[in-house]
């Protein structure tokens, strides 16, 4: 009987201890997990409040932790419509702002808000004389200031347009949204949405209530700052906004139709990726009522016919096949060549393969692709990551048109040969291709997005560059660089060349087809020439060639960028 008690009182015991742990368990899910969540809920049950950010959402950072969205604060006028005295509040508004006081009274029929109104220091200073209550002049944060930078590859916010889009949001991120919320349409803003999107403001103007909604006799605005938003993260990319500043200034000075890329040597971090005509994120609904969808385009990872950029493609192959060296001699019959033009009508004659590539010789390059085949030269497009619209963090829709195999064409090898024809790229793959060339051959996959971080600093997911892998031999590598060289110091790349610290490159001047007969002019390169820092690839739209139109934008831009070294 005894020993029957005491496994009924051990039985008993371990209840108890279960029902604590149970206990434990839920007391740590509600103050310890769910915490933040339960403490903004009791709070916004008591008050009603008007946030003094935007939108409550991940600020998207540089390298070096600077904002690429140019966020910036200034004073607005916060209002809760349910303390103020109505008619005096308007009447004085309207002489202050010079608004109508119909639209005031229409804005202050509701929830407590700011008003979209810019204020002078003299409105300013007038509104707070007045000392009305439930009116105040608070710095709200907006998240685009006026000169955002990569407003392409960031993308812009709008509002939640339908209810699939709705149900497509909640699922895919697990976060509460409601119709009329703020989220991200293109680019990063909406690649990352998940991660940006935060759920209450970390700075606001709250006013108490009792438990009736009545306002509390004597409640004054309360100023709330730093509050904790852990559901909200940072994006940290890998460009540079010293370098995207620069690039983007030479392009806006130059009124530049097209792309510049500017990729670190080695790694293959992008430090600037621009395109133009861009847009203001702030300011979208304007660009689409004008018709400027063309805007919001990204010309960067984009693809267009290469030109004699690609000839860098055939070198290789050459080089590394035994096809040619250096002083191969090749044939160039001009304007009457019974192969193909070259843009010189009194041809090249006899030629080097060296000087055939710093001259960007069509016909010398046109007979090398006929040696190498259709196959050999995929190969090596293939190998320098002319296949790969990948960029690690970038998640961009692939184009279909990129179809390499389209070179084993029929009638397509001549023209492929010197990046016409089929053969379509982007202006980062052709940054990252020159990568390689520098690297001794190694290929590495361009980077945009180094990590999401948390709002307390730490790393919530790493972007790690990819594995480099052995695309062509270092000693063609190293003879590549020579002929680079040797375009920019006597070709037709002359332009480009940066003084004191060197450079090499390749222009390119790609046919379109229109009826204007337009070309997209082509620069790629690097500097210094002793241990390369900077790659820079320009497309200009609507250029002349490649020497007149890209080659100076990729020099001033070099010697710009070269110079916060």
């Amino acid at each position: 009987m005894g020993l029957l008690i005491q496994k009924r009182q051990v039985a008993v015991f371990y209840f108890f201890i279960i029902i604590l742990g149970l206990l434990t368990a839920c007391l740590w899910m509600i103050q310890i997990r769910d915490g933040e969540k339960y403490a903004a809920m009791a709070l916004e049950q008591g008050s009603i409040y008007v946030p003094l950010e935007e939108v409550c959402r991940g600020k998207i950072l540089d390298r070096n932790l600077l904002s690429l969205t140019g966020e910036q604060e200034s004073e607005r006028i916060v209002v809760f419509p349910e303390v103020i005295d109505r008619e005096e509040v308007i009447r004085g508004l309207s002489e202050i702002l010079n608004v109508p006081r119909t639209v005031l009274a229409d804005l202050l029929n509701g929830a407590p808000r700011y008003l979209p109104y810019q204020l002078s220091q003299a409105q300013v200073e007038a509104v707070k004389e007045r000392g009305w209550k439930g009116v105040a002049v608070l710095p709200v944060s907006f998240r685009y200031g006026d000169k955002p930078l990569a407003a392409q590859v960031i993308g812009h916010l709008g509002k939640i347009a339908s209810r699939e889009e709705l149900s497509i949001l909640s699922s895919q991120s697990g976060k509460s949204y409601k119709y009329d919320d703020v989220v991200g349409k293109i680019g990063l803003e909406g690649m990352y949405e998940s991660e940006l999107k935060g759920e209450r403001p970390e700075r606001a103007a709250r006013v108490y209530h009792d438990a009736t909604g009545n306002i509390l006799n004597g409640s004054v605005i309360t100023v709330e700052e730093g509050v904790r938003d852990s559901n909200r993260q940072d994006l940290v990319l890998t460009i540079d906004a010293r370098i995207q500043q620069v690039v983007e200034s030479v392009m806006d000075n130059r009124s530049i139709k097209g792309a510049v890329v500017v990729m670190e040597a080695g790694t293959g971090d992008l430090l600037a990726m621009a395109g133009r005509p861009a847009f203001h994120p702030a300011q979208v609904e304007d660009y689409l009522r004008k018709g400027g969808e063309e805007r919001f385009f990204d010309h960067c990872t984009a693809l267009y016919q290469p030109g004699s950029i690609f000839k860098i493609v055939v070198a290789a192959a050459a080089l590394e096949e035994g096809v040619a060296g250096a002083g191969s001699l090749l044939t160039c019959g001009g304007a009457k060549d019974n192969l193909i033009h070259c843009w010189n009508d009194a041809g090249h004659g006899n030629i080097t393969f060296s000087r055939a590539f710093a001259e960007s010789c069509n016909p010398a390059f046109a007979r090398i692709g006929l040696s190498l085949g259709a196959q050999k030269i995929i190969e090596y497009a293939r190998k320098l990551g002319l296949d790969n619209q990948s960029v690690t963090g970038y998640p961009v829709p692939v184009d279909r048109r990129e179809d390499l195999s389209l070179i084993a064409a029929p009638y397509n090898l001549v023209n492929s040969s010197i990046g016409q024809g089929p053969v379509l790229v982007s202006p980062v793959q052709v940054a990252a291709m020159m990568n390689a060339v520098i690297s001794g051959g190694v290929y590495r996959a361009p980077r945009l997005v180094k990590e999401v971080r948390k709002s307390g600093g730490e790393a919530a997911r790493e972007f790690n560059s990819e594995p480099g892998c052995q695309a062509i031999r270092p000693d063609t590598a190293a003879v590549l660089r020579e002929l680079l060289e040797l375009a920019t110091d006597e070709g037709v790349a002359k332009g480009s060349l940066v003084p004191v610290f060197g450079s090499a490159g390749k222009t390119g001047s790609a046919q379109t087809g229109d009826m204007k007969h337009s070309v997209n002019a082509w620069f790629t390169g690097y500097a210094p020439r002793i241990n390369p820092r900077y790659i820079v690839t320009v497309l200009v739209e609507d250029g002349a060639s490649g020497s007149e139109s890209a080659a100076p934008v990729f020099r001033e831009i070099m010697e710009q960028i070269l110079r916060f070294d």
